[in-house]
């Protein structure tokens, strides 16, 4: 599985020790090439994790900020993306199951080791199969597609 990973400047630390992690467990991780800056933007970082997402379907995102709100404001205008703002690993489960979502938004300063429990838990848990959750998503699609 491919995972782009990128962050704005309150999330560096935390990103690189995600993408380390994820590595680790053998996944393949991209990272930002745009540079970092006290006054860098969250959604430059946003938007090209949800292209590089949104261009190659088999993959997801995770993208870091200061609470990850700015970060799924400005992904989720890219057309095939549903990105959630996690802050547990319940949000992450229910955000991946019930909402067939495809970038994970989490906050820097949540301490490390449940970032990575939460990140687990968005990876591994699987789409939903009950008709009614398909049917919610297949909704927000139609809309994002109508002409």
């Amino acid at each position: 599985m491919k995972i782009y990973i990128s962050s704005d400047h309150r999330g560096v630390e935390a990103e690189n020790k995600i993408a380390d992690y994820l590595r680790q467990l053998g996944l393949t991780v991209i990272q930002s090439q745009i540079e970092h800056n006290p006054t860098d933007d969250y959604v430059d970082y946003a938007l090209e994790v949800a292209a590089n997402v949104a261009n190659d379907e088999s993959s997801l995102g995770i993208l870091l900020c200061g609470t990850g709100i700015g970060m799924s404001i400005a992904a989720n205008k890219v057309k095939g993306i549903r990105a959630a703002r996690c802050v547990d690993v319940d949000d992450a489960f229910y955000a991946k199951n019930h909402n067939d979502a495809n970038v994970l938004c989490i906050s820097a300063n949540i301490q490390v080791d449940y970032l990575f429990e939460i990140v687990d838990t968005f990876i591994n848990t699987k789409r939903a199969n009950e008709e009614k959750h398909i049917n919610r998503v297949n909704k927000i699609i139609k809309y994002e597609t109508r002409s």
